[in-house]
């Protein structure tokens, strides 16, 4: 926030404050609309699109707005932001096209719908910021690509936890620390939830029963720390990552870890359940300095060879408008991909499938997520998740084991599916797995 802040601050004082808009009105978008109409005067949220414009309406009724226009074309936009109304649509390409808005926060939860939300903002000129990890995870690389070819920013956000974790990294890389792990706390994980075990927990917070499961099935945890990997270089350290029940301080976790496995691997993503404090973030790193070794052990961060640092929380809607600033104003993205993918989250069977069966996708009851080094997903032909809803079973799955690419029929005509051929012949996998690419 330190900077941000005073950015936004004279933005404000000049009557300038940055016009966003905003692509999704589910229980997250309402929050990020409430906080940024009553907590950010240096940004001022323009327009949502949702498919249901009664749920864009909610938004802004809910943040205490009630001087919103429908509109239908850029035009209509274009004259509400210019009168100081705020505009509502069920087209979200007006929003990209309308030169007013400097930045899209794109927070539908989906990854074709996404897509292309993400591929407007990017050939109208408007950055993106993405709450949105499952679109990143599946096709981030090439979207990244795109926007640098285009000089604008596509990022993750503050907030959800792979912000805050590349938040930390940079952290520690700026002290002078060589990060080594970059971990997620969670407190559930049961590969079997499915919508019916969820449902309670969903309707008692007014969340989606398919992004419930995808938290508690390990979904949602493979989506935030494959991006991660994407945004720092960093390694799966083995298919599903360690993800060990641990109840005690991350601190802790530093006697769990090899240094020199981790050093030999570049670095790993993982995540642990249980472990205090809870629901935050770890980061885990190395000194090579003997002078600074000593001087850690002084500041009360332990013997080494491993240190630990964490984040204690990450707070969702209350941050993600301070990625806007940082993208519009400091031109700063908070997690992008470095290149092209390094981890992915491949789909693997939540039960016994069946020859026939088509595929219900992300939280739902047929599959769950897991990450797997990228070189090996193109090696082994395996099925991203992203790509997983709507695909038909060629043949029977048991539980739990990994689906291929083979193992399904792709329907045709799929956006995520020309991107992901695009992603794999603009990033090449290693020599022995270039013929395996995306059909």
């Amino acid at each position: 926030m330190i900077i941000v802040d005073r950015a936004l601050e004279a933005r404000a004082a000049a009557g300038r404050p940055v016009q966003v808009g905003m692509v999704g009105a589910g229980a997250m978008g309402r929050g990020i609309a409430r906080q940024m109409l009553h907590a950010f005067p240096g940004l001022r949220l323009a327009a949502i699109a949702n498919r249901t414009v009664a749920n864009a309406e909610r938004a802004y009724r809910e943040a205490g707005v009630d001087n919103w226009k429908s509109v239908g074309s850029v035009a209509e936009l274009e004259r509400a932001i210019a009168a100081s109304h705020f505009a509502v649509t069920d087209d979200a390409r007006l929003l990209a096209e309308a030169g007013s808005i400097e930045a899209i926060i794109e927070v539908t939860g989906t990854i074709e719908h996404g897509a292309r939300v993400a591929l407007d903002a990017i050939a109208h000129g408007t950055h993106v910021i993405l709450m949105n990890a499952e679109l990143d995870g599946t096709v981030g690389p090439i979207l990244k690509k795109r926007a640098d070819a285009a000089g604008l920013i596509i990022s993750a956000c503050d907030g959800d936890q792979p912000g805050v974790a590349a938040n930390l990294y940079r952290f520690v890389r700026s002290i002078g620390l060589t990060p080594v792990v970059c971990g997620n706390i969670k407190g559930l994980h049961d590969r079997f939830r499915n919508p019916t075990t969820q449902a309670e927990f969903a309707a008692r917070w007014g969340l989606s029963v398919p992004m419930v499961t995808s938290f508690a099935d390990g979904t949602k945890v493979s989506y935030e720390q494959a991006i991660v990997a994407n945004g720092t270089g960093m390694r799966a350290p083995r298919r599903g990552l360690y993800g060990w029940e641990h109840r005690d301080h991350v601190d802790e976790l530093v006697h769990r870890y090899d240094r020199d496995e981790l050093l030999a691997m570049g670095g790993i993503v993982d995540y642990v359940v249980g472990a205090t404090p809870s629901p935050g973030i770890y980061v885990i790193a190395t000194h090579d300095d003997p002078y600074e070794r000593r001087m850690l052990a002084l500041y009360k961060k332990g013997d080494g060879p491993l240190y630990s640092f964490y984040t204690p929380q990450h707070l969702c809607h209350f941050e993600v408008p301070i990625s806007v600033a940082r993208v519009v104003l400091c031109g700063d993205a908070v997690l992008a991909p470095l290149d092209g993918p390094v981890v992915e989250v491949i789909a693997a069977a939540k039960r016994d499938l069946r020859s026939g069966e088509v595929i219900d996708g992300i939280g739902g009851y047929h599959t769950y997520g897991q990450c797997e080094n990228a070189d090996v997903v193109r090696q082994e032909r395996l099925l991203p998740m992203g790509v997983a809803d709507g695909c038909r079973l060629r043949r029977d799955v048991a539980v739990d084991a990994v689906l291929t690419v083979d193992d399904v029929e792709i329907p045709p005509g799929r956006l995520v599916d020309a991107l992901r051929a695009e992603q794999d012949a603009t990033f090449p996998a290693p020599t022995a797995a270039r013929d395996s690419s995306w059909p």
